[in-house]
């Protein structure tokens, strides 16, 4: 069994966080030892086009790495990849990995992101049934992908729009299936959900709601979904995208604490102040919500990776970034600034019904909370900015997009 000897800040995961991390510490000057141990045997590349760009064709893979390797080799950074670490000993800081070997740290950080979920029915493990969240995974789909042949979607979320979207620009017959009353219900107001049924629908994707899926059978034509409605729906591929899982196990065993995935503080310390965690798989406090949450965003990687940087730096600087996201959509760009959970007031602004650009703007007793702006870039900075400053809006006038937005604020 080898030891690595020469402690210094190992990561775990080849991560969009592991990656800013990597830059963060040099930056700020660590001249220690930097270690990411990674299970992919790929360098941390981009997770979002993994479901466009990626899988459309329009970027290869080494298109989507974050960073070349010669930044890596520049900054002394030592990537393990295609290596996993099976067990934290906090006692005497080490990591353990699958090859035998022990690593010691002065700094842990955990950013080990996130699994799918499984759907629980049978013939999810067939031949040709795919789950995407790796390039591994969108490297197997593409190769099934041609015009004509016919894939359903078992997910109406983002990622299954989005895969719907690139399946159907590239000439595939495309069924979505959702088991909820309507698509992206656990993320968007109920006018959003309808606004990208439309799209969808005008692009020819099939979107079924209340559509639960009971099973995949192998046929004579390839593969068929069998769902709650009895309709079959045949298939050449089925891809199932139903959310994921944070992967708290690896830190749970070790004995931190766990929320909704690894519970950090402010500086993205968990419960044992020498290991830190960043990205996906911590939950953390949210300042601008007053919440616990747990956030599924490049934004919030990049961020928190920052902070522990800093921190391991020697420099307090809480995190604190409002959340971020994006979705791009056949020709939309969806922009997302702040949370909407629990809104109690929407005000559109821009033709939701009849274009492809708008913004909706989500208030909770006067106050806004979030705002989703689709081909509206201006919508979405100004949101962002009215968030970040904690600015009130003429709510009266919004929905007027005669009226400037710099006009809109009190």
């Amino acid at each position: 069994m080898e030891t690595h000897t020469d402690p210094g800040v190992v990561i775990v995961g080849a991560s969009h966080a592991a990656s800013q991390l990597c830059v963060s510490l040099r930056q700020g000057g660590y001249a220690g030892s930097v270690t990411v141990i990674g299970d992919e045997a790929v360098l941390p590349y981009h997770r979002p086009p993994l479901s466009k760009d990626f899988l459309s064709g329009n970027k290869s893979l080494d298109d989507i790495f974050l960073r070349p390797e010669s930044v890596y080799e520049t900054a002394d950074i030592e990537m393990k990849l295609a290596t996993r670490v099976g067990a934290i000993d906090r006692h005497a800081k080490t990591v353990l990995t699958d090859e035998g070997e022990t690593v010691a740290y002065d700094k842990l950080v955990l950013c080990t992101g996130a699994r799918v979920r499984r759907l629980p029915i049978a013939g999810e493990d067939l031949a040709n049934v795919f789950y995407l969240r790796d390039s591994k995974d969108v490297l197997s789909i593409k190769s099934k992908v041609s015009a004509g042949r016919r894939a359903v979607i078992i997910g109406g979320g983002y990622i299954g729009l989005e895969t719907a979207a690139s399946l159907r620009q590239q000439a595939m017959e495309v069924t979505v299936l959702e088991a909820m009353p309507r698509i992206l219900q656990r993320v968007t107001a109920p006018e959003l959900s309808s606004f990208y049924k439309r799209i969808h629908r005008e692009e020819g994707v099939d979107i079924r709601e209340e559509v639960m899926a009971s099973a995949i059978i192998e046929s004579q034509s390839g593969l068929s979904v069998k769902t709650s409605t009895d309709e079959d729906f045949d298939a050449d591929i089925v891809i199932i995208g139903i959310g994921v899982i944070p992967n708290v196990e690896l830190a749970e065993v070790a004995g931190l604490d766990i929320g909704n995935g690894i519970a950090v503080n402010e500086f993205c310390q968990t419960s044992d102040p020498e290991i830190y965690a960043a990205g996906d798989v911590t939950w953390h406090h949210n300042p601008h919500y007053d919440c616990h949450l747990r956030l599924e965003s490049v934004p919030n990687a990049t961020e928190q990776a920052k902070t522990v940087g800093l921190h391991i730096n020697g420099t307090e600087k809480p995190y604190d970034a409002l959340p971020w996201f994006w979705s791009d959509q056949f020709d939309l760009k969806l922009q997302i600034a702040g949370l909407s959970d629990g809104y109690d007031e929407l005000i559109i602004r821009g033709d939701i019904k009849g274009s492809r650009s708008f913004a909706a703007y989500y208030f909770k007793d006067g106050d806004l909370l979030a705002v989703d702006a689709v081909n509206a870039p201006r919508d979405f900075m100004f949101g962002r900015q009215v968030l970040t400053k904690g600015m009130e809006l003429d709510r009266s006038r919004l929905a007027d997009e005669v009226v400037p937005l710099k006009q809109l604020i009190l």
